[in-house]
Order: C-alpha cells, then structure tokens, then sequence
C-alpha cells in the first residue's frame, strides 16, 4: 500500500530554517503531484506548495512565497519543503500528501494519499 512519512519537524527560532523531508512508497512516484499542507491549532488546514511530476512547475501559497521552496527528487521518491525565515505562523503540523492530478494541485480534495504529518514549531 502507499505511505508516505514525513521527517525533519521540530522547534526553531523565528527566523531559523528547517527541512521537511517526505518519502513516498507503494506507487509510481514520477506520476503523483505532490504538496504540501499544514494545520495549526483551532485552525482549518491550508495549502502550502505543491510540485508537478517532473518538478518543473510550482506553487506556493502567498504566506510562503519567497520563504519556502518545493523540491522532489523521483530517484528517491522524496518530497523536500525547505523553509526559511520562519515565522510564529508558521507554527502547525505539516503534512505530505500525493495527487494524481495533473499540475501543481491547491486544493486538498485533489490529493489521494497523506502522510501523519510532523510538528513545526516557531518560537519568538
């Protein structure tokens, strides 16, 4: 069966970077979008990157842009989310997920498989 497990959360200082790391199993990597969403608490689950197949096209959620980069690497089957200058708001659990869709997917009722998500969390 598909899994996807998410690394590399934990506590920062606003500013600080971090790197998410996702890896996917069980199907054909190279043909599932994949993105990036999270959730903080007492707050709906949003959007945050998302990358076509091959890589070659993104999407970022405005919060983010110029801060995180979405990257893949389909000879590992991995999903990366580099975050820099982190912001308190940034805080939240953030979670992988693959989609069958075509492009770079926003919407999460496009994505099919999720992963438990991992914790960041900013401090001030």
């Amino acid at each position: 069966q598909v899994q996807l497990v998410e690394s590399g959360g934990g506590l920062v200082q606003a500013g600080g970077s971090l790197r998410l790391s996702c890896a996917f199993s069980g199907r054909t990597f190279s043909r599932y979008a994949m993105g990036w969403f999270r959730q903080a608490p007492g707050k709906a689950r949003e959007f945050v990157a998302s990358i076509s197949w091959s890589g070659s096209s993104t999407a970022y959620a405005d919060p983010v842009k110029g801060r995180f980069t979405i990257s893949r690497d389909n000879a590992k089957n991995t999903v990366y989310l580099q975050m820099n200058n982190l912001k308190p708001e940034d805080t939240a659990v953030y979670y992988c997920a693959g989609s069958g869709v075509f492009g770079t997917p926003t919407n999460s009722d496009n994505y099919n498989y999720w992963g438990q998500g991992t914790q960041v969390t900013v401090s001030s």
